[in-house]
């Protein structure tokens, strides 16, 4: 086993790691062969154990991505008895293959360009595009109002009340 390893975390979980330690994390934006800096939540180097937030910022976890595979087939079964209700599915998740190349303490802070660098080699950010505007929304146009019909259509009116057929049972004993 070796004297000095790392905790860092990817894709929401925590991985114990060495220098030339092989693991499988959920996959990364990052081509086969390209290095990526991982972040370290602990450190430790002979008997030294490194827990604070400064100090883990000087902490160096590279790795190289060896390959990117799949994961073994998950069979999903729901079944609700005496319903007829039977859902089957499968699932096979994304992975990256991390072969780590460095775990040390470096002697100072990175400094802001640098990490920046690393993290566009390595880590699965994208650049941000510039903000749009929304486009200036136009005001609806007005309907054209409805002409009242008038005795060219050839049905009496009453009053402003509906047909005969609409009529309610105490309007047509009124007539």
């Amino acid at each position: 086993m070796a004297t000095s390893y790392a905790i860092v975390q990817t894709g929401g979980k925590q991985y114990r790691v060495e220098k030339g330690a092989s693991l499988l994390v959920e996959k990364l934006a990052v081509d086969e062969g390209g290095k990526v800096n991982l972040r370290a939540v602990m450190f430790k180097d002979d008997g030294d154990v490194v827990l604070d937030g400064d100090k883990l910022e000087r902490v160096k976890v590279e790795a190289v991505v060896a390959e990117h595979v799949r994961g073994p087939k998950v069979r999903v079964f729901k079944y609700k008895p005496k319903k007829g209700y039977r859902r089957r599915a499968g699932h096979r998740q994304a992975l990256t293959r991390l072969e780590v190349t460095e775990v040390r303490m470096l002697s100072r802070k990175p400094s802001a360009r640098a990490t920046k660098q690393g993290e566009q080699k390595g880590q699965a950010t994208k650049p941000k595009a510039p903000a749009k505007k929304p486009a200036a929304k136009k005001p609806a146009a007005k309907k054209p109002a409805a002409k009242k019909s008038g005795g060219a259509s050839g049905k009496a009116s009453s009053g402003g009340r509906a047909s005969s057929s609409r009529r309610s049972s105490s309007a047509k004993k009124e007539k």
